[in-house]
């Protein structure tokens, strides 16, 4: 089995990761979408709202797990674009690595569809609708509330991925409080819960381009039709832009006020030093060695 696995091996670092970007990001929406789907078609017999919160986190929480020693586990087009910003990710793979987010949810999209094709015929009675009392188009992508207005949308977008983002490179960061390695994965589930929990209402927090734009284009073709992209006012861009500009929003507030404020590397070294002699120094003073009793002195303090 060894060897036979091992003509499928993949050379390109670069194939590599964005394969790993797309089944992380397939393990989060058919987590995320699968929870949508048992919650709606089941009219809130099989869960709730919290439910999908949770489907999300953890959805979330496996995927980065699935990817994170290959590709990084961005799983979101707007982390790629903010690294890329930061440096931090060569601006050459970010067109592959977003084209391989997208296939990840397309295909998570039409695996769930295909789970639960039966509860969402029966659910719809036949009718695949965007809108309405019945729609169920709302499993695979984000729309707005009824009351919410474009700029009111493009501003919750905006604050909830920023949101994202500052926790995300505080998780990150060495020179702060980093969590524990084993432990990132599930403390960014975290936000994302925490996120859905408080920020959820307006218009489902897409979060994520590749988790609103993949499904979305599977809808289209799988029987939901153009009503998709005309859906609340022409929605359709919002989770693509104003997540990448919270994105890059949530970057510049965690560079400005923590990131680059931390001492220099070399200053830190100096400054440790600086306090270890000093430590020694008063315990030298505090504890001072034995003298020979002929000295005259018994080495206490008094």
């Amino acid at each position: 089995m060894e060897r036979l696995l091992n003509k499928f091996r993949i050379r390109s670092s670069l194939a590599r990761e964005c394969l790993a970007e797309c089944l992380g990001v397939y393990i989060m929406i058919l987590f995320g979408c699968g929870s949508v789907a048992q919650v709606t078609t089941s009219e809130n017999s099989n869960g709730h709202y919290l439910s999908i919160n949770l489907g999300f986190a953890l959805g979330t929480t496996f995927g980065v797990y699935v990817s994170r020693g290959v590709s990084g586990a961005h799983l979101n087009p707007a982390v790629s674009l903010s690294l890329c910003f930061l440096g931090r990710h060569p601006w050459t793979r970010l067109p592959f690595y977003v084209l391989f987010q997208i296939l990840g949810a397309f295909m998570a999209a039409a695996t769930v569809a295909l789970q639960y094709y039966d509860a969402i015929q029966f659910y719809s009675g036949g009718h695949l609708t965007v809108s309405g009392p019945k729609a169920t188009a709302g499993i695979f992508s984000t729309y707005p509330a009824d009351y919410l207005s474009l700029w009111g949308g493009i501003m919750d977008q905006v604050v909830g991925t920023a949101a994202l983002m500052v926790c995300i490179l505080a998780l990150g960061d060495s020179r702060n409080s980093p969590a524990p390695a084993g432990l990132q994965p599930v403390l960014v589930g975290a936000v994302v819960l925490v996120i859905g929990v408080s920020m959820g209402s307006n218009s489902g927090y897409a979060l994520n381009p590749a988790r609103d734009i993949g499904p979305r284009l599977f809808t289209y073709i799988a029987g939901w039709g153009d009503e998709v992209f005309k859906a609340g006012r022409g929605w359709w861009w919002v989770p693509l832009v104003a997540t990448c500009a919270g994105a890059l929003v949530g970057t510049l507030i965690y560079e400005l006020l923590i990131e680059v404020h931390h001492p220099e590397k070399g200053l830190i070294s100096e400054s440790s030093a600086q306090g270890q002699a000093t430590e020694s120094r008063q315990a030298v003073e505090l504890h001072p060695e034995k003298k020979d009793p002929k000295d005259g002195l018994d080495g206490t303090i008094m």
